[in-house]
This record gives C-alpha cells, sequence and structure tokens, in this order.
C-alpha cells in the first residue's frame, strides 16, 4: 500500500468507520435530527449543523486545490457557513453535501501520486502531504465537538 491509499484509508476511517479512537463522524451523524443538529447546547460554540457544512466547505477546498484551483483563505461566511435548518429536508441536504464533498475528495486524493506528496502547496508553508494529513486531522477534530455536543446539556 502507498502512502496515497493510506492517507485515503485514514480519511475513510475517520468518515466512514472503523476508527481506532472510536465513532467515526457518519456514526456520529446517524442519529442526529434536525433540532438537535441546529440546538446550541454549550453558549459560543458551533452547532452540530455548522461543524457539518464547515467540515464539507474544506472537504471541498482540499479537493479544489488538488484539481488545481487555487483558494488560499475563506472570508468567514464561507469558512462558517450560517446552518439554516428548516426541516429534516434541510438537514438531510446538508448531511448529503457532507457525504458528496467526502467521495468527492476521496477520488481526488486517489488520483494523487505518492510522488507528488512532497510538492509544496501554492502561497503555503506546506506541502501536498501535510495538507492531505491535515484534512484527516480536521475530520476528526470536528468529530469528536460533535460528540461532545451531543453529550451536553443545552444552555441556560
Amino acid at each position: 500500500m502507498g502512502e496515497v491509499e493510506r492517507i485515503v484509508d485514514q480519511l475513510q476511517r475517520a468518515f466512514a468507520g472503523d476508527a481506532w479512537h472510536g465513532p467515526a463522524l457518519r456514526d456520529l451523524l446517524a442519529d442526529v435530527d434536525a433540532a438537535r443538529a441546529a440546538a446550541r447546547p454549550l453558549a459560543g460554540a458551533h452547532t452540530v449543523a455548522e461543524i457539518v457544512d464547515h467540515v464539507a466547505t474544506w472537504n471541498d477546498v482540499v479537493r479544489r486545490r488538488l484539481e488545481g484551483e487555487w483558494i488560499s483563505s475563506l472570508p468567514p461566511e464561507e469558512d462558517w457557513p450560517a446552518a439554516e435548518l428548516a426541516s429534516e429536508a434541510a438537514w438531510a441536504e446538508a448531511r448529503r453535501r457532507l457525504e458528496e464533498s467526502q467521495a468527492r475528495l476521496v477520488q481526488a486524493i486517489a488520483r494523487v501520486a505518492d510522488g507528488d506528496l512532497p510538492a509544496r502547496v501554492p502561497e503555503k508553508d506546506y506541502s501536498v502531504y501535510v495538507m492531505l494529513h491535515g484534512v484527516v486531522q480536521h475530520a476528526l477534530y470536528h468529530a469528536g465537538q460533535i460528540a461532545l455536543l451531543k453529550k451536553a446539556r443545552p444552555a441556560a
């Protein structure tokens, strides 16, 4: 197994399951309904829905970078889009967008050659290798936040 295959494997474990640390992102979202996704049980923290949108956004940013589109950073309203959940259908669409962003990211990473991993990401001080491991770490970090939000009581 080459390094790119290992990175894809780690990203899939973080998202879809069989992760060493515990529940994967998809598993954490399985029993979350729209009301819970929109709730803010911790004052000042993001909602589950906001985190889902944020992870999908950054999956897309990394994919687009791999496909040659230069994206240096995002304005705050794109980095953390407001999650408007008026219905279960809106929540289902947010989860569908996350699933799609994950699948497209995996496909883009799978097209990277191991020899391209040391290449520097344009205008950044890190390599493609670091960026790809970073997107795995990003998914795990936010999965942890969701796990804590699910355990939190509503803010008073």
